[in-house]
């Protein structure tokens, strides 16, 4: 879950609480951070109106780009649960007007159960 899975391009989680105060500029009033990931240097942080998908760019880090999803526009999504032998999770969320998912792998000790709880909360209303 650190480094290592970082490179090997799984996502771990982060605490929600914390990054309140890291995406102040982005999340407005009465939006709050309800779950995170991170992959590397990029988040995927689930708000209670959106996903926000935080690509941080370039050598230093100081370039980032903040793509907001409103959760209407999910159309569907999968969370695949780890395995015996395959022990990481997969989540895939398709986008309404894409034929292609954005898709993560998420690494073992990731809360699936939160996350797909997350995601069915706010796009199956």
């Amino acid at each position: 879950m650190g480094f290592f899975s970082n490179l090997t391009g799984n996502a771990s989680e982060l605490n929600a609480e914390d990054l309140e105060a890291d995406f102040a500029d982005v999340i407005y009033d009465g939006e709050n951070v309800e779950a995170a990931f991170k992959m590397f240097r990029d988040k995927w942080v689930f708000t209670n109106k959106r996903l926000i998908i935080l690509d941080v760019q370039g050598l230093t880090g100081k370039k980032k780009e903040y793509h907001s999803i409103p959760y209407k526009s999910i159309t569907q999504f999968l969370v695949e649960t780890a395995g015996n032998f395959d022990t990481d999770a997969e989540l895939k969320i398709w986008l309404s007007g894409q034929g292609e998912p954005l898709k993560y792998e998420l690494s073992s000790g990731v809360d699936v159960v939160s996350l797909q709880k997350t995601l069915a909360k706010n796009v199956c209303k």
